[in-house]
């Protein structure tokens, strides 16, 4: 991941656009209201079935990048093994940072 991606990232955690972890980004999605789906690429393959499978169920983009202590870190907190970004502006960028 490029250091813009991830600074986007912090930028969009700390406007509270971003939720983490399995549980709530799949609530998240449920609710219509994720716009883009990151998943580390070190994710178990029980958790990269469940929210590939999801995420094209309901339609949000999924993009597998980075490792989870590097996505915890962009965001200031320990490793994330999923983010789900809410906010439709910082989706399309951050996809267009990591394509």
């Amino acid at each position: 991941m490029n250091d813009k991606a991830l600074n986007l990232l912090g930028l969009a955690y700390r406007a509270r656009m971003i939720v983490t972890g399995e549980e709530i980004v799949l609530q998240s999605m449920r609710k219509n209201r994720l716009h883009l789906v990151i998943l580390s690429e070190d994710a178990s393959d029980n958790t990269k079935k469940k929210i590939t499978d999801k995420a094209s169920h309901y339609g949000v983009p999924l993009l597998i990048k980075g490792e989870r202590h590097i996505l915890g870190q962009a965001i200031g907190k320990s490793e994330r093994v999923v983010l789900g970004v809410e906010e439709n502006g910082f989706a399309k960028k951050l996809q267009s940072l990591l394509e």
